[in-house]
């Protein structure tokens, strides 16, 4: 007889492997549990606090903030899902960008998992925002300019896809492997696997870090811009975009610490991330209007909208990029880069 795993029995078992684990950890260290997150989070910091302190409370806010979205997405409020996988990403992104306080091996299969918990948040995300995209540009066009029945082709198209998105992540919050990598994450912050930088001041550690991001966020943008206008420049500025959301994210981390500065930084990489983020959206929803407008076509519908929604959306994606090229400009400036090393 199979026992069918409820969200209770799920969660039960990844808590129970989760203070095993946690056990065994101490017994192998001999190091007592670190402090609670909000315990990390509630305190004030300066240029000379541990390096480490800082970035747990980060990542401990963050946590607190996944499990405070957790019954909202359930309830499909509105935004829980983006702001879910806004706080996965913070999670992700910290984690890959301070190895020198936390080892990539010891952060690497967390990491692996909130990548994958991002991707399923990210299925209904992009569904949400490509539909909103398209009817958005439908309702801004002149009348005349929308033939056949545009608008109920759109939603025709998405409905099935934004619903059989929606139960796959009801189905992921209910499965093991989510409250394993919950008990995961409650675990690296009761008991950090931190290295012995982790002890020195903020501002002898955090800056440096901070400095890999942003030179890895210079050198995509410079190998984007090598590559011809297509497909292959559009990849290459996503990868711009992942990298200048670390950016962010690092400095974001540590910000509390390190101030004005870094807050400056941080603003700038967001810039470069959004523009960035919008080519993406817009070079999706030229590739969505051409799929829909094939199919209007196959089902006998006359395909011109869709054909000039997919000519409006190159038309923002070159918009957009160069946004991004303007918001790079302000980033790199000298006054910017004072946050880094």
């Amino acid at each position: 007889m199979t026992t069918q795993t409820t969200p209770e029995r799920a969660q039960a078992q990844a808590n129970g492997s989760a203070v095993a684990l946690a056990s065994s950890d101490r017994r192998q260290t001999g190091r007592a549990p670190g402090p609670s997150a909000p315990a990390r989070a509630g305190r004030r910091f300066t240029r000379r606090s541990a390096a480490g302190d800082v970035v747990m409370a980060y990542v401990g806010t963050q946590a607190a903030r996944l499990r405070a979205l957790d019954p909202l997405v359930r309830e499909n409020a509105p935004d829980s899902v983006h702001q879910m996988r806004v706080a996965a990403r913070r999670l992700r992104s910290t984690l890959q960008a301070y190895p020198a306080i936390l080892p990539k091996s010891a952060t690497q299969h967390l990491r692996a998992e909130l990548k994958w918990l991002g991707e399923v948040l990210g299925e209904v995300r992009d569904n949400e925002v490509l539909s909103a995209y398209l009817l958005t540009r439908l309702a801004s066009l002149p009348a005349e300019q929308v033939l056949g029945p545009a608008q109920a082709r759109v939603r025709a198209h998405y409905a099935p896809r934004e619903a059989g998105a929606r139960e796959a992540l009801l189905e992921v919050l209910n499965s093991a492997r989510y409250y394993t990598l919950v008990a995961e994450l409650d675990r690296l912050l009761a008991d950090p696997p931190v290295t012995a930088a982790a002890a020195k001041p903020a501002d002898k550690v955090l800056p440096r870090a901070i400095g890999r991001t942003y030179r890895r966020t210079r050198r995509r943008i410079h190998e984007a811009q090598r590559i011809a206008p297509g497909a292959g420049r559009d990849t290459a500025l996503h990868e711009t975009r992942k990298a200048a959301k670390r950016a962010r994210y690092a400095a974001e981390a540590a910000q509390p610490a390190l101030g004005k500065k870094t807050h400056r930084f941080t603003r700038r990489m967001k810039a470069v991330q959004s523009a960035l983020g919008d080519h993406h959206d817009a070079v999706n929803a030229r590739a969505a209007a051409r799929e829909i407008g094939v199919r209007a076509h196959l089902a006998g519908e006359n395909a011109f909208t869709f054909g000039l929604l997919s000519e409006r959306a190159a038309d923002d994606a070159a918009a957009c990029e160069a946004k991004a090229l303007r918001a790079w400009k302000h980033a790199k400036r000298r006054k910017v880069r004072q946050a880094v090393r």
